[in-house]
């Protein structure tokens, strides 16, 4: 297991860490900062996403650079970065900060994607990631890190930031979604 796995594995071992601190209540109090109340719970779990979703760029980065690119990462890493968005969706729509349509919409996405990737590795074919599946996966993941910290810096002013970002981010994935689909469509017209 080389550096660029551990540090992929490290992302999805913080996931459960990620998802006590926002589930649980601890009685911590609340933290009050640019315009948003946040519980520190809240705080220290938005933090532990963030740690969590830049792993996701380092463990990237450096599988490429030092050509440490291996089967088991080409796995992992997409699941270790499905598993981190879908759980904090998920929890978004527990504490009432995402509507549910929303995040069955990306999820459902990532699964029919997913679905396709199974298929066209059993045709043989690989399909890299393109530049509009990363603008899908940056927006989602700017959208829940603003949704996770309760749209600070942007609540004194009173623009939804948060909320905004969420629908942008749902724009991307439906259309990199399409935009997979169409590309490989061949794939499914020609299945027997």
């Amino acid at each position: 297991m080389n550096i660029p796995n551990q540090i992929t594995v490290s992302r999805i071992i913080m996931i459960p860490i990620f998802v006590v601190f926002m589930l649980v209540d601890f009685g911590w109090g609340d933290v009050t900062f640019l315009g948003a109340t946040i519980p520190v719970g809240h705080l220290l779990g938005a933090i532990i996403f963030i740690l969590a979703a830049v792993t996701d760029f380092i463990d990237g980065y450096y599988a490429r650079k030092h050509n440490l690119v291996t089967n088991m990462g080409k796995f992992l890493d997409p699941l270790a970065d499905k598993l981190l968005v879908s759980a904090a969706l998920i929890i978004l729509v527990e504490l009432g900060f995402a509507p549910a349509w929303i995040v069955i919409l990306i999820i459902s996405r990532e699964f029919a994607v997913t679905g396709l990737r199974l298929i066209l590795a059993d045709e043989g074919e690989v399909v890299a990631a393109k530049q509009l599946g990363k603008i899908k996966m940056w927006t989602q993941i700017v959208a829940v890190s603003a949704l996770l910290l309760h749209n600070v810096f942007f609540e004194m002013f009173s623009i939804p930031f948060a909320s905004i970002m969420l629908y942008v981010s749902l724009f991307f994935t439906i259309w990199s979604g399409w935009d997979y689909f169409y590309a490989n469509r061949r794939i499914l017209l020609d299945s027997k």
